[in-house]
């Protein structure tokens, strides 16, 4: 009987382990995972801005490589080429409605190195490495400053206190822009002029001067609201001006660039003049709004009762 017993005992563990009715369904593996990641097909015209974006960053490669071989006249093509196509991406991107975070990240990278790493590199291969290590420094200092500066340029896009006027000027020089700066000194040398004894050590402080307007707080027009709307009667003048100025560009790139250069310079006065007209605009605004403001403040004021005097709203009311 303790032998059935046991029997019995040892039965019911293993009809429950190895029963028909056993649920083995934790066992089998999750195949609803690997429908989850499956990645969805990208559309071309996220692709197309990015594709641009990377063309952009194989001309500044290029010109890194082109001015380490000594061919000056094409390194510096090579980053005007770049600065176009930087102009460009953006607007294909928004035109397509095909912006991205990974293309925003991959244009920032592709700034640094086009505009802060190779015009630095192009400047110190042709004329600041006559001056040793301070050329270096000079070198290193405007691609620090264009890294900062792009870095400044994306905290500040997701600033909610901005106005909306705001987005018509970046604040400090745009890094494209003082790239193409920083390059004036080889657009002279290119157009004749010969070398003095100052030339380079002019050339070392124009370099930290052009890094130091990409740092600073000063306004300088975006031009990204430019160029979005045309008037029907301005589509053929628009079209032979583009036409001509590129004309010109091919012909005498070097006259080009350098009343271009010179032209840019001189406008950032005017940037910040604009900039403070919109801020008195926007100041009279605030303050009109406040004084309408206040009558209706004021006349709540009235209809609300007095405060009692101190001293008399704990009195009891006397009984005549």
């Amino acid at each position: 009987m303790r032998q059935g017993k046991a029997k019995a005992a040892v039965a019911v563990p293993r009809a429950k382990c190895y029963g028909a009715h056993m649920d083995f369904s934790r066992f089998e593996p999750d195949r609803s995972g690997e429908r989850r990641r499956r990645f969805r097909a990208i559309p071309l015209r996220t692709l197309l801005p990015n594709l641009i974006t990377l063309l952009a960053l194989c001309a500044g490669l290029t010109g890194v490589r082109l001015a380490i071989e000594g061919k000056l006249e094409w390194a510096v093509a090579a980053i005007v080429f770049a600065a176009m196509l930087d102009g460009v991406d953006g607007r294909v991107a928004r035109m397509l409605k095909g912006t991205s975070r990974f293309g925003a990240e991959l244009d920032s990278l592709a700034d640094f190195f086009n505009f802060g790493v190779a015009p630095a590199l192009i400047l110190y291969f042709w004329g600041l490495q006559e001056l040793g290590n301070a050329g270096w420094i000079a070198a290193m200092v405007f691609a620090i400053c264009a890294g900062l500066r792009l870095a400044r340029f994306n905290v500040m896009i997701d600033d909610p206190d901005r106005p909306a006027w705001a987005a018509n000027f970046f604040v400090g020089m745009p890094a494209p822009g003082g790239a193409i700066a920083a390059l004036l000194p080889i657009y002279i040398a290119l157009l004749g002029m010969p070398r003095f004894s100052l030339f380079v050590p002019l050339v070392f402080v124009y370099t930290l001067a052009i890094a130091a307007l990409m740092v600073s707080r000063l306004p300088v027009f975006s031009g990204k609201r430019v160029g979005k709307r045309v008037p029907p009667e301005m589509v053929l003048p628009v079209f032979v001006l583009v036409v001509a100025f590129f004309a010109l560009l091919i012909a005498y790139p070097w006259l080009v660039l350098t009343t271009g250069t010179l032209l840019y310079l001189a406008s950032l006065p005017f940037g910040l003049i604009a900039y403070r007209n919109y801020q008195r605009a926007d100041e009279a605004v605030k303050a009109a709004q406040a004084v309408a403001a206040a009558p209706a403040a004021g006349g709540e004021a009235a209809a609300s009762p007095p405060p009692a005097p101190s001293g008399e709203g704990d009195r009891p009311v006397r009984l005549n």
